[in-house]
């Protein structure tokens, strides 16, 4: 298989656009989330010649929206659909240990046992994470990357959440889940894997309408139509497919979170996990993320309408998660100490299920009236699944010439080795570095970003505007005072780096 390189820039992007319109490929892929990039690298590591279909950027969607947890399904443990938990443990494992390790890092959980919590749901914690410690140990997966379940004491627990009440606390439960460094970073080192492999990655290209052997698409910046042709075509773009495939019904559903400056919670090292009032299966979870902020999530509310562009959050849903955290704190946190929130929508099929609560997590592909394939439901963790799945069933459908997956032993690329090895780093002393501490060296604190991030942003990883850097390449944008301090400087960073490709 021919190497190529996996940085993604307007360069790369004029040049593969001319290619999408004149040859005919063996995959078009519709959407640029987290299951339309893992589609392009599972096809493209078969072999396939690849063209991924994006109209707006990378993570645009819901990907960037999520808690950014690979987790092992521990709520569908609690609902009793072990295949799904089963399945999201596995994924977990692959992830961890093999595909994505410079990605992701252990975090502890704790289900904190306070006066509010009742003696089933104690009970229901506890077993649950139990099990998942059994589905951890029949995954695969190593206590040094997810060490087991354990009882902790008060004192340890106001440790962990120095914020917590300590008012008739009785110690907790902590358990360790998987965390992402930044969800949206996972699909842009997904699309530039899959771009290492030969696969062309296009944004700003909308998909106008899907044919059994390709789609007519308009190229964003200029407005061009263009007949794109292909042996094969999946349609992943979440929420949107139904827009793409009359025959789809997609039932969103709104997932809020809110973000809070971890100080104002005693900077917390471990996440917390706060049951709904009277229920074992439904929780809001307080997680520690980078530069210094914590999110607070998250809802499942219905969604019905037209999809809007980007969610917004309600005012309804943000009091809510901020009533349930409030629960478990020694000071509550008041609404004018919300630094920014955040909406993604899932995209799962209407099962007809009184509340999108109860709707299964399980993933659908599925060959459409019109010859190409669909793809939606599902979750983050086991977009690689997903994918697979998905490749297997065009390659089947359109009589493609193809071996098995490779994605469950590829690991993908790391953006941080690039970056220190154009730098004169030495490569003994790049092993030890990874993405995450690249950035966290490279941001200069909390809320700042510096120019060295930037050019990496729009000269490898296909951003073009100052949105695409600070809303997905990096997460500044997540705070509004974060975003219009940096605004101007990062449009200037960019501009004048897309000028250099002119």
């Amino acid at each position: 298989m021919t190497a190529h390189s996996p940085d993604l820039n307007v360069a790369r992007r004029a040049a593969e656009l001319s290619l999408a319109a004149e040859q005919t490929v063996d995959l078009l892929v519709i959407g640029g989330g987290i299951t339309g990039v893992g589609v392009a690298l599972d096809a493209a590591s078969r072999g396939l010649s690849v063209t991924l279909l994006e109209g707006e950027d990378l993570a645009f969607g819901t990907s960037r929206f999520s808690s950014k947890l690979v987790h092992g399904g521990l709520r569908y443990l609690a609902t009793g659909d072990v295949a799904t938990a089963k399945e999201s443990a596995f994924e977990r494992h692959l992830l961890m240990t093999r595909i994505a390790p410079h990605l992701i890092r252990s975090l502890p959980q704790l289900l904190p046992f306070t006066t509010g919590l009742t003696a089933r749901q104690r009970a229901a914690g506890a077993v649950g994470m139990a099990l998942g410690d059994l589905l951890r140990m029949r995954a695969g997966t190593p206590r040094r990357f997810l060490p087991p379940p354990r009882l902790v004491s008060a004192r340890t627990a106001q440790r962990l959440f120095p914020s917590l009440a300590g008012a008739g606390l009785r110690g907790g439960m902590l358990s360790y889940d998987g965390q992402l460094i930044d969800d949206a970073r996972l699909v842009v080192t997904v699309a530039r894997t899959a771009a290492s492999l030969g696969a062309r990655v296009l944004t700003r290209v909308r998909a106008l309408e899907l044919r059994v052997d390709g789609a007519t698409a308009e190229d964003v910046l200029t407005g061009e139509r263009l007949d794109m042709r292909a042996r094969s075509v999946v349609n992943a773009t979440g929420v949107w497919a139904g827009s793409l495939d009359e025959s789809i019904t997609v039932r969103p559903s709104r997932g809020t979170h809110i973000v809070l400056d971890a100080a104002d919670l005693g900077d917390p090292s471990s996440a917390l996990t706060i049951p709904h009032e009277g229920s074992i299966s439904r929780f809001v979870f307080a997680l520690p993320q980078q530069h210094g902020r914590v999110i607070v999530g998250l809802t499942d509310e219905d969604a019905p309408g037209p999809v809007p562009r980007v969610p917004e959050p309600t005012e309804g849903e943000i009091e809510f998660l901020l009533a349930n955290l409030n629960r478990v704190l020694t000071v509550p946190i008041t609404r004018t100490q919300v630094r920014g929130s955040f909406a993604g929508l899932r995209p799962l099929v209407d099962t007809g299920a009184a509340s999108t609560a109860d709707i299964s997590r399980r993933h659908l592909v599925s060959v459409s009236e019109r010859g190409f394939v669909n793809v939606l439901g599902g979750k983050l963790t086991t977009y690689r699944r997903m994918a697979e799945d998905a490749v297997d069933l065009a390659v089947a459908s359109a009589g493609l010439d193809a071996g098995v997956s490779r994605t469950a032993s590829l690991r993908l690329t790391d953006s941080a080795m690039r970056a220190v090895l154009d730098a004169g780093v030495s490569r003994t002393a790049s092993l030890r570095l990874t993405d995450s501490a690249m950035r966290a060296e490279d941001s200069g604190g909390r809320g700042h970003i510096s120019p060295a991030t930037i050019d990496f942003a729009v000269r490898a990883e296909g951003a073009m505007t100052a949105d695409d850097v600070l809303d997905r390449r990096t997460r500044l944008g997540l705070v509004d005072d974060d975003r219009e301090r940096q605004r101007a400087f990062v449009e200037s960073e960019v501009a004048e780096i897309l000028a250099t490709f002119s």
